[in-house]
């Protein structure tokens, strides 16, 4: 963002489920990279597989960086993810970051079918094995959860594999992703909460003896922009008060942790009687405007610049909200990318 208002860099954060096609992603990244993004990026959970529709946004586009938010190491074999990352550069031609992260115990169960053992150590071995991939050619590794005699990567060793980026939340997990990752991309953390967690991962970073500046730091941030304030506020306000009464136990644990348990508790509650107005009445202003941009293009500019100058940041990955219209989705982007 070369002239741009805020120093940090921008990512595009879609949703697989909002389109009909892979190819209409492939169309979003070709927006996307015209009106200043830096970067797109997606999840998966149980809808696509990530692979096509990046392939497709990759090869319609010439300088967007490509990400994934995150793939589970429960979901494919680390040399599987090896291999995915490998090709996924390629069809980037080097502009592609893998997302990984330890994933949840109802994904891990209840889709891949397997249980959420030792997630954290998972996640490390798996990293490890992609690197001995990227490093040798050869996934052989001897650990406590994978014990792997090893083969050729049929292409050789790669000249410039791909970034990993880690999607942590907690403080022993942020210090993995430190000392293991490239980058960092949490999700639901106020200004305050994001400072304290950096702590923890420039404390991992100094384990394997790098500064923090080696790690790209690209915060999840979900919101909307729009000159209905009340419409728009009353959309992202469900959406957070349900990634933290429904989404399993993380990220509401994390919200409670950053100061707000009694809100935390609340929205629970009215999720166990399965009530989403209460869960958005139990949601307050105050925490609302910490953890997502919600307001006129103005506010929510402002919002942004203030969030991209936290000491550490630099990217900040722009989400949506449930429910956003397409016109809702434009002048979101619209709004965003005028700070470049």
């Amino acid at each position: 963002m070369e002239g741009s208002s805020v120093n940090a860099e921008l990512d595009l954060l879609i949703r697989l489920n909002d389109y009909e096609r892979p190819q209409d992603v492939a169309e979003r990244a070709v927006e996307a990279e015209k009106l200043g993004f830096d970067r797109l990026t997606v999840g998966e959970t149980t809808g696509w597989n990530i692979v096509p529709p990046l392939t497709l946004a990759a090869d319609r586009t010439d300088d967007l960086g490509i990400s994934n938010d995150v793939v589970s190491p429960y979901g494919r074999s680390p040399a599987l993810l090896a291999q995915t990352a490998l090709t996924m550069q390629a069809a980037a031609d080097g502009r592609y970051r893998l997302g990984l992260g330890p994933s949840s115990p109802a994904i891990t169960e209840r889709w891949h079918g397997l249980e959420f053992d030792r997630p954290l150590r998972r996640t490390r071995e798996t990293i490890e094995v992609v690197r001995a991939v990227y490093e040798n050619g050869n996934p052989a590794y001897e650990g406590e959860i994978y014990d792997i005699p090893g083969l050729d990567y049929e292409r050789g060793t790669p000249e410039n594999p791909p970034p990993i980026d880690l999607g942590t939340l907690g403080p022993k997990a942020t210090e993995m992703a430190g000392r293991f990752g490239d980058g960092w991309a949490p999700q639901l953390f106020t200004a305050d909460g994001l400072r304290d967690r950096l702590e923890d991962l420039e404390r991992g970073a100094d384990l394997a003896g790098k500064d923090l500046s080696d790690l790209r730091v690209a915060p999840i941030v979900r919101g909307i922009a729009g000159e209905d304030r009340e419409t728009v506020r009353r959309k992202a306000r469900s959406t957070i008060a349900f990634m933290l009464g429904a989404y399993g136990p993380y990220y509401g644990n994390s919200v409670a942790e950053q100061g707000y348990p009694d809100v935390v508790e609340e929205v629970r509650e009215a999720w166990n009687d399965r009530d989403t107005d209460a869960m958005a009445a139990a949601l307050p202003d105050e925490l609302l405007d910490e953890l997502a941009f919600a307001g006129t293009p103005e506010e929510v500019r402002e919002w942004i610049e203030e969030y991209a100058a936290i000491d550490g940041v630099d990217a900040v990955r722009i989400g949506f909200v449930n429910g956003m219209t397409e016109d809702e989705k434009r002048t979101t982007m619209e709004a965003v990318t005028d700070l470049v």
